[in-house]
């Protein structure tokens, strides 16, 4: 079995998230301990903020980091440490933590910087997000181009996220509609993975100047390119930030790499929910997000799935 670790993306968070793990597991306890020593609050935000607090970016990123790392920490000290590993968004910052590429201190410290540029990039230019379902990739970019929007998030097999300014957007998912999509808005409050973001982009990387990327132990996969992290890292990171996630071709080059055994790390299943469209043959689908999704998980390992 070969294991690729998930890490959640932002919009996954809820009240309560990682609250079971700190309670059963030394190691997930140590990464709140060392969130909250950097960020006093955040295990409690985590814990027990409300859904609209949590959804502020300022806050969303960090709190997501803290869990997502908390729980592939909880699989580690059960003996369980993947051979790749991918993030969803912010989440490739706990992926690139957990692989090794940061110091803990680091990684927390760059995703609070990330969040706070961010915000402050969408405070600027007022935008958003929508997802247009059951439209061809090749479609969606068309709409993008005729409406003055941005593909965002290359999900799965008729799933694209797109980012836009408020007015756009919404000539967007009016003309998606009647593509024949569903076009849904989604809850968040900037146009983020687009050119709208190109300020916090540049800012980030010159953020990045000041930390020290390892190699990796393992080969991470980039959002940006959908292939392993090569030097240098830092203009891969920060363009990220105003580039497509491009989680379907991550995925597909996981699978042809020989990864038959994923865990989604951290809130929600949101990223289970892609793999059983993009590799519906996958040997194995898991995710880590509490006390009892941790023990599912452990159980399923060691049986060999």
């Amino acid at each position: 079995m070969r294991i690729a670790f998930l890490f959640a993306g932002q919009g996954a968070q809820y009240t309560g998230m990682g609250r079971e793990l700190s309670e059963v597991s030394p190691a997930a306890r140590a990464v709140f301990a060392m969130a909250d020593a950097l960020r006093p609050g955040t295990g409690e935000q985590c814990f027990s903020a409300s859904k609209q607090e949590l959804s502020i970016t300022r806050n969303t990123q960090p709190c997501v980091f803290a869990a997502d790392l908390a729980a592939a920490r909880a699989l580690a000290e059960n003996g369980v440490t993947p051979e790749f590993a991918a993030g969803f968004s912010l989440g490739e910052l706990a992926a690139l933590t957990f692989a090794g590429a940061f110091e803990d201190e680091d990684g927390f410290w760059l995703v609070m910087k990330r969040a706070e540029l961010m915000q402050a990039q969408a405070e600027r230019f007022p935008s958003g997000m929508a997802a247009a379902l059951g439209l061809a990739a090749e479609r969606v970019e068309a709409l993008c181009r005729e409406c003055g929007v941005y593909p965002a998030n290359y999900n799965c097999p008729g799933q694209v996220v797109v980012s836009g300014e408020r007015e756009a957007l919404g000539a967007f998912c009016s003309k998606a509609s009647e593509a024949g999509a569903r076009a849904l808005p989604l809850a968040v409050n900037g146009g983020f993975h687009s050119p709208l973001m190109a300020g916090a982009a540049a800012d980030f990387e010159t953020e990045l100047s000041y930390c020290s990327f390892h190699t990796p132990k393992y080969p991470v996969y980039a959002n940006l390119t959908g292939t392993p992290y090569r030097p240098p890292f830092a203009p891969t990171l920060a363009r990220q930030i105003d580039s497509p996630v491009l989680w379907e071709k991550t995925i597909r080059e996981l699978v042809a790499q020989g990864a038959d055994a994923f865990v989604e790390l951290g809130p929600g299943r949101t990223l289970c929910g892609f793999m059983k469209k993009i590799a519906p043959d996958a040997r194995a689908v898991y995710h880590v997000q509490d006390r009892a999704s941790l023990n599912e998980t452990l159980a399923a390992l060691k049986t060999g799935g």
